[in-house]
């Protein structure tokens, strides 16, 4: 008689607990409105590089941000779709998913993840294996993903709510994000009187030291350009903008200015 070699049950593999990954996303709403911060939304992109990291948790052992081979947080949750400023944690294991939650507002670490004010996506994976449950919450800062013009339209309106002119032809501004000092040699036009370059994850507002340029009321017109962000560590999701100042418009100027 030949031995048949028997197959592993369900139990001998992780398996995905979709409800106990939504239980925990309730609890932690519940626990931020009751501290009185915002609402996290659920983000699908966290929540698959979540449970991928669980599996392995589970798998390899013992419980860890990394393991041999693996991408880094940021890398995973970015290759899976994620775009985001901030990127932050939280692991465990546990008999339920009431215990994992109650050891994430116990430990200080994961508590302050869990209530950062400078959040607002996460995404749970929940994974069962050998009679306790693998837990991973990835919280984010999500930002949006927006193309060159859409950039460029972001920043151009708030120099027009400062009472600044901005031309509508981004090609020397382009050029000039680029560069790292001084206007582009292509300029056939008026020469800016400055140029501002920055990056960083948001637009909400200009750059204090381009705010203080045009404070000073020597500005009138400006141009702007959005290039790919330059040295950015990790997977972060960042915007490079150069903004060329011009003072007010003379008979001098070889070609309009709108």
């Amino acid at each position: 008689m030949i031995a048949q070699t028997a197959l592993p049950s369900e139990q001998e593999n992780p398996q995905s607990q979709p409800a106990k990954a939504e239980q925990l996303f309730a609890l932690s709403n519940q626990a931020r409105a009751a501290a009185g911060l915002g609402r996290l939304a659920w983000d699908p992109a966290l929540a698959d590089a979540a449970l991928k990291h669980c599996m392995r948790m589970a798998i390899e052992g013992p419980i860890a941000h990394r393991y041999g081979g693996e991408a880094s947080l940021q890398e995973r949750t970015a290759g899976a779709g994620s775009h985001f400023s901030l990127i932050e944690e939280n692991l465990a294991v546990a008999s339920n998913a009431a215990s994992v939650h109650q050891g994430w507002l116990d430990s200080p670490e994961h508590r302050a993840n869990l209530f950062s004010p400078s959040i607002d996506r996460v995404g749970v994976g929940v994974v069962a294996f050998k009679g306790v449950i693998f837990a991973v919450a990835d919280y984010s800062r999500a930002v949006p993903v927006l193309a060159q013009a859409q950039v460029e339209f972001e920043i151009s309106a708030l120099l027009q709510s400062k009472g600044i002119s901005v031309g509508k032809d981004p090609h020397d501004a382009r050029a000039a994000c680029e560069l790292e000092h001084g206007p582009p040699r292509s300029i056939s036009g008026p020469q800016p009187l400055s140029v501002v370059r920055w990056q960083d994850s948001s637009l909400a507002q200009l750059p204090k030291s381009l705010a203080d340029k045009i404070a000073t009321g020597d500005y009138r017109r400006a141009s702007v350009g959005s290039c790919t962000a330059k040295d950015v560590e990790g997977k972060f999701t960042v915007y490079r903008v150069a903004v060329m100042l011009f003072g007010p418009p003379s008979t001098n100027d070889l070609k309009p200015f709108y």
